[in-house]
């Protein structure tokens, strides 16, 4: 009996489609989450009835104690074969039954199902195919996200489609496309087809959380909460590059007791965060349990919070950069005046106070402005009905005289 243990996600469900194509009916596959993996493991070793059982696990790390168990089975000379790519795991290659790869020599980023793929051409308990390997290549450029720089949309695609109709349609239809094709691996019409519609329906999903998520600092860290249970990585992906001056996106699943991170910053390490938790994952994406201490960080502690108001995305007047300057507000009502001066640097004006900080670009002005204040980019006609009250004119005076009453900002004192 060959038994597989491994995640829930395309990168794990890659794995199961080859541990049934290279065994067959022998192949038994558990799909676990880290909430249950420990503890399905745990329950599968001690039965006598699987003592010579093969046992692989991918792309999922276990804990101390079963790890422990692991290797005592191990050392009786039974099988056992631990595959993974996640940083968080590395300590598993001090053990003969571990192997653990971030990356290839080429420099290219590993996934779990391209080291599963490797383990078993190197063992023959597969044969190579072209249809096999671009599979296996798409999962692996999604995993990591690769396919993003690469605008490799056939990755995402894939992804997507494995949601759509589910693991076991997804799992089904892939082993026997791969066991019949062997040139070359492709969507079919129907499924672009169905993967057009979803396309839309991602991209409401996304503005509607949007503006919903909260800011809050966290371990010294600013993060952006959205409650979320589909299209996570799509999710975290866009609020991440909407949002800019986050240090990450927390993305929440009460109802599955789960959570999910994402960050755009190479100093960010969400498998770390994750790991306070009891879970893991990439450096830029990471998950783990909904734990009780996180429940109380991200949800009884944020509960008081509104939502930040997205950027308005149409504005003609009050632009970011503008030579005039740019203005901000918050859910206080603050207003704060991005300036820009004459020496190309730039300086803050919050509430009618100049502040002391100095910024080389605006960007950085932006950063300061949105994590100390959770403001957002203040809409043209909120712009002109303040001007038209502060100076008492019409909103149609305000417009026609907006730059140069922007302009006087610049002259202010401390």
């Amino acid at each position: 009996m060959i038994k597989l243990f491994t995640d829930i996600d395309l990168d794990g469900l890659g794995c199961g489609v080859l541990a049934k194509i290279a065994f067959g009916n022998k192949a038994d596959v558990s799909y676990c989450s880290y909430r249950n993996l420990n503890k399905r493991v745990e329950e599968f070793i001690g039965k006598h009835d699987h003592k010579n059982a093969e046992i692989y696990i991918t792309d999922l790390a276990v804990n101390k104690e079963v790890e422990e168990k692991i290797d005592k089975r191990f050392k009786k000379g039974k099988f056992v074969r631990m595959i993974d790519h996640h940083v968080t795991a590395l300590h598993f290659n001090d053990y003969d039954w571990g192997f653990v790869k971030t990356e290839y020599e080429s420099g290219k980023k590993t996934c779990a199902t391209s080291l599963f793929y490797d383990y078993l051409i190197e063992h023959k308990k597969i044969k190579e195919t072209k249809s096999l390997e671009e599979f296996i290549d798409l999962i692996r450029q999604y995993d990591t996200w690769e396919w993003e720089e690469n605008q490799n949309q056939e990755a995402k695609r894939l992804n997507d489609l494995f949601y759509i109709i589910g693991r076991d349609n997804f799992e089904e239809e892939m082993i026997k496309r791969l066991l019949s094709i062997t040139n070359s691996f492709s969507l079919t019409d129907t499924e672009n087809k169905l993967l057009d519609i979803e396309d839309s329906k991602i991209e409401r999903y996304i503005q509607s959380k949007s503006r919903q998520m909260v800011q809050i600092i966290i371990d010294e860290l600013c993060v952006g909460i959205v409650h979320a249970e589909n299209y996570l990585s799509e999710l975290g992906n866009a609020l991440n590059k909407q949002n800019p001056h986050l240090d990450m996106i927390a993305m929440l699943n009460v109802g599955g007791k789960k959570m999910g991170f994402r960050t755009m910053h190479d100093d960010v390490n969400v498998a770390e965060f994750a790991k306070k938790f009891g879970g893991g994952g990439h450096p830029k994406a990471s998950g783990c349990e909904l734990t009780t201490e996180a429940f109380e960080k991200f949800v009884i502690n944020v509960f008081p919070y509104e939502p930040v108001i997205p950027d308005p995305e149409r504005n003609e007047l009050n632009i970011k950069g503008a030579v005039y300057g740019t203005t901000y507000q918050n859910r206080k009502k603050e207003i704060s005046n991005i300036i820009p001066l004459n020496d190309g640097t730039f300086n803050i004006i919050h509430m009618g106070e100049k502040l002391k900080e100095i910024f080389s670009n605006f960007t950085e002005a932006e950063r300061f402005v949105k994590r100390n204040y959770a403001s957002w980019l203040c809409h043209d006609d909120d712009c002109l009905e303040k001007l038209s009250a502060d100076h008492q004119i019409s909103k149609e005076e305000a417009l026609a005289n907006y730059s140069f009453m922007m302009d006087h900002l610049k002259g202010m004192k401390k």
